[in-house]
């Protein structure tokens, strides 16, 4: 299997080598940059399948890098490494666009957990069936792409746009376990304690959708997350 390529930026010279040597023994390809504006030259010369930020740095700051690389791609994950546990920062952090985030000091197999989970979900969401857009469930037909869901010769009912993408969600894990945390981060951008409260409100307003067709059922597995039960 071809090494996962990370694009490391981070300005302390023995910190960032540290890291980078640490990152290669665990079988990622690591390219080091020193600070922000050389980080976005080598972003814009290859393709990464994770950037690592450091916050403060020297010319250009992490959050400003990471508004430029999501400018030039929406996708590829972001870690931010940061000695601020300021609230304002992580909340900063999430609205460029972070995926995680890390407070200096940390544990070297914190980060690499941390990387591993966020790579595995981003290869899942990008799985070929993620291009799917009609769905059968039970006796209603879901169009995510014109936010229709339609119960036999129903008048179909407008979705809104979380509504759909939380029920397609389900649908592409029909049976199986939709983790709680990979919704959160696809559909709401965001894995906290009010979008998670958010995501239940959407879920009970489903699950009064989908009611007239009492095989379909949304369950509730504690903890983890949600499953589509279609009962034959």
């Amino acid at each position: 299997m071809e090494a996962k390529k990370i694009l490391l930026v981070e300005d302390d010279p023995n910190f960032g080598s540290v890291l980078r040597d640490y990152l290669s023994l665990n079988d990622f390809e690591v390219t080091l940059a020193k600070n922000g504006m050389e980080g976005f030259e080598k972003f814009k010369k290859d393709t990464y399948d994770l950037c690592i930020l450091d916050v403060m740095m020297p010319y250009k700051d992490g959050y400003t890098l990471a508004r430029e690389i999501r400018e030039k791609n929406a996708e590829v994950p972001i870690i931010f490494l940061t000695a601020k546990t300021l609230k304002e920062d992580v909340l900063k952090g999430y609205k460029v666009g972070a995926d995680d985030y890390l407070n200096k000091p940390f544990d070297s197999e914190v980060l690499l957990m941390k990387i591993k989970a966020i790579i595995q979900r981003k290869a899942s969401e990008s799985k070929p069936d993620s291009t799917v857009f009609e769905f059968n469930i039970g006796k209603f037909h879901l169009n995510s792409k014109l936010r229709f869901l339609t119960y036999g010769n129903e008048e179909p009912i407008k979705l809104s746009p979380k509504e759909s993408e939380l029920l397609k969600m389900l649908a592409l894990h029909e049976n199986d376990l939709m983790p709680r945390e990979l919704a959160l981060t696809k559909i709401w951008r965001d894995d906290n304690y009010f979008t998670s409260r958010s995501m239940d409100v959407y879920i009970a307003k489903l699950r009064k959708y989908l009611k007239p067709d009492e095989r379909v059922e949304i369950l509730n597995i504690h903890g983890e997350g949600f499953r589509l039960v279609i009962n034959s």
